[in-house]
């Protein structure tokens, strides 16, 4: 297991007003319209999700830095649990000419909302129950997805990524490393069920029996919003 660095540029991007989450907007009435995942979720306003989803490009380099770390070429196949509106699996599928690529997803919408060329590799489902044969894939992927399921449910998710991966896998989950971080995620956050530290991430990897590579998204200082962020 390997803890890596392929998102965090990117999710340091996006500004965001912590504050503003919790004393403006109600906060609740926003999770529960969040926890649908339907478009106002990834295109309505910023106070239920991104606030507008949408594919600037900036998950190239993202994909470029997978494929090289994983040494993907033609022919291998890579599910993406929890892929969105797949634009990493899109970029992958572009990086490396004959990947095989999947993807699987809660949102019918954002399935929807996909690239047309990639559409029909995506299927509509959850991380508990994937539909896919036992040692199916060469990489598993999930960016920013495990953590909105519950305590219960990860245990089964990761069963689930070591039955239909062939060993490697990569995932990403939002965390915390102080009281200022931990503060801004329960702030901002508005799906989340799982919210742990560092620590407590990594004795779940190891009591569930994860094995493969993570990363962890903590939520830093205070700023302006802006759009088109987690």
């Amino acid at each position: 297991m390997a803890r890596l660095d392929f998102i965090t540029a990117l999710h340091t991007q996006t500004r965001r007003d912590y504050r503003e989450r919790v004393a403006v907007h109600d906060k609740a009435e926003c999770a529960r319209v969040a926890k649908r995942f339907d478009a106002d979720y990834w295109d309505g306003a910023r106070r239920f999700g991104y606030g507008g989803f949408r594919d600037d490009g900036r998950w190239q380099g993202v994909a470029r830095r997978i494929a090289n770390h994983y040494g993907l070429h033609a022919g291998q196949a890579v599910l993406d649990i929890g892929c969105g509106k797949a634009f990493l699996l899109n970029e992958l599928a572009t990086a490396v000419p004959g990947l095989v690529v999947r993807g699987l997803d809660i949102s019918r919408y954002a399935i929807e909302h996909a690239p047309e060329h990639v559409r029909e590799f995506l299927d509509e489902g959850t991380a508990t129950n994937l539909p896919y044969s036992d040692s199916s894939f060469d990489l598993v992927l999930s960016i920013n997805t495990l953590h909105n399921l519950g305590i219960r449910d990860l245990e089964t998710a990761f069963r689930e990524i070591r039955r239909v991966g062939r060993g490697a896998a990569f995932i990403v989950v939002e965390s915390w490393r102080d009281e200022r971080e931990k503060a801004n995620l329960l702030a901002w956050q508005l799906t989340c069920e799982s919210l742990f530290s560092v620590d407590g991430w990594e004795w779940i990897f190891e009591r569930f029996g994860y094995t493969g590579d993570h990363e962890f998204i903590f939520f830093a200082g205070d700023a302006p919003d802006s759009e088109n962020g987690s």
